[in-house]
């Protein structure tokens, strides 16, 4: 099957899920095609509020999906078919909502999009258009995409590998906020937690925190001064987990600092949407490096971190070989000579300290927790997991 037959055949299958169509645009941007009855509309949707711009740029510069969202709650995510190395088409899933928006909540929103100078008649017949929109969690879209990137290069990604740094928190000004607390502050110790152990494989993790919360409820008409309270709470309580996961209070403290100060200089909300995810990531990255075991061999700690950033499929040492360029005797016994584990032990502890992570952080079933981690099945997963830790699953998550 060629790509446009893999795609059509693609288009078919998510709308066996609900209203949720695939959009084809050209690297100019003009529209090829799509299954969408409302095509026309929608589309000045997705151009209006800047996604279809943002998308041409990054997908010139980038190969792998991206999710592309706005302040409404509406997003989008895009797919990259290129031809030696140049943007040929860009593949779009949506519009859907990534959380419960009220329609008040909807009025709000538009009032951050004044500059548009959006008319009375544009308006109503959006709020039509927006019943029938479905509501996706992150990580459905995302496997979308996914299946939209294979469908399209025959490359497997993980969830990781999708850029959400686009996607901005829903607005949430001056309604009666219903989150369900429990699960955000769930998710705020998972992304802590990662914090604290410099886990480079936080993106899965920090893209669902942000479709469960929009950050602080400030009941404000400064939609900018609502974003940056959050960001600077955001940043200090990022900054504590620092600390104690080893950086320290003097870079943590001055690197907080900066973040915070870049947010209070910002004067448009694009400049301060990127910022909350930089942060995470710089210092995710800061803990990561300094907790780099010394002992360790530069080959060994790539191949460490490799592991720890492919938790969801099998890891196999000639694999790691081949990233270092060893043979697969010499690194199966540096390997074990400077960790203490074999490469499959390795691996095996790591996929269930990431495990505890999210039984702790998530209310993810255990077989959805295994199938992130590639075990299999939920027997395997279990019986490792009682292994390492002495609880199943089940009694380990209600003892937390």
């Amino acid at each position: 099957m060629d790509v446009e037959q893999n795609m059509q055949l693609f288009a078919e299958l998510i709308r066996c899920g609900g209203d949720v169509y695939l959009w084809c645009y050209d690297a100019n941007g003009t529209l090829l095609h799509s299954n969408c009855p409302d095509e026309t509309f929608l589309a000045g949707v997705f151009d209006l509020f800047g996604c279809k711009q943002k998308m041409l740029e990054y997908g010139k510069k980038h190969s792998r999906p991206v999710t592309l969202g706005t302040a409404l709650g509406i997003q989008w995510g895009a797919c990259f078919e290129k031809e030696d190395g140049v943007l040929r088409r860009a593949w779009v899933i949506g519009p859907a909502f990534y959380q419960d928006v009220s329609m008040k909540g909807i009025e709000q929103g538009l009032k951050y999009y004044n500059r548009l100078k959006i008319g009375v008649a544009w308006t109503m017949q959006f709020y039509t258009a927006l019943k029938n929109l479905p509501v996706l969690q992150n990580t459905i879209m995302q496997r979308y995409m996914l299946m939209a990137h294979y469908c399209l290069t025959n490359e497997h990604l993980a969830l990781s590998d999708i850029d959400s740094s686009t996607l901005i928190p829903a607005v949430r000004l001056n309604l009666p906020v219903h989150h369900d607390r429990h699960k955000v502050w769930m998710a705020e110790q998972g992304l802590l937690q990662m914090v604290r152990t410099g886990d480079l494989n936080y993106k899965q993790a920090f893209s669902i925190s942000r479709g469960l919360s929009a950050g602080v409820p400030v009941y404000s008409d400064d939609a900018l001064r609502q974003s940056k309270i959050s960001i600077i709470v955001f940043t200090s309580i990022v900054c504590r987990a620092a600390i104690e996961g080893g950086l320290s209070p003097e870079e943590a403290y001055s690197l907080g600092d900066s973040y915070i100060q870049k947010a209070e200089s910002a004067h448009t909300l694009d400049d301060l949407n990127p910022l909350g995810a930089m942060m995470y990531n710089d210092f995710i990255h800061r803990v990561h490096k300094c907790r780099t075991n010394p002992r360790l061999s530069p080959q060994i700690q790539q191949c460490v971190d490799y592991i720890e950033m492919n938790l969801d499929r099998k890891i196999l040492a000639a694999e790691l070989a081949s990233l270092v360029g060893y043979t697969e005797y010499y690194l199966t016994r540096k390997f074990k000579e400077e960790t203490g584990l074999s490469v499959i032990n390795y691996a095996r502890f790591a996929k269930i300290e990431r495990a505890k992570v999210l039984l702790k952080s998530t209310d993810q079933t255990v077989q959805e927790i295994a199938d992130q981690l590639g075990f299999g099945t939920r027997n395997y997963f279990s019986h490792v997991f009682q292994q390492v830790t002495g609880q199943t699953p089940i009694q380990y998550r209600e003892s937390k």
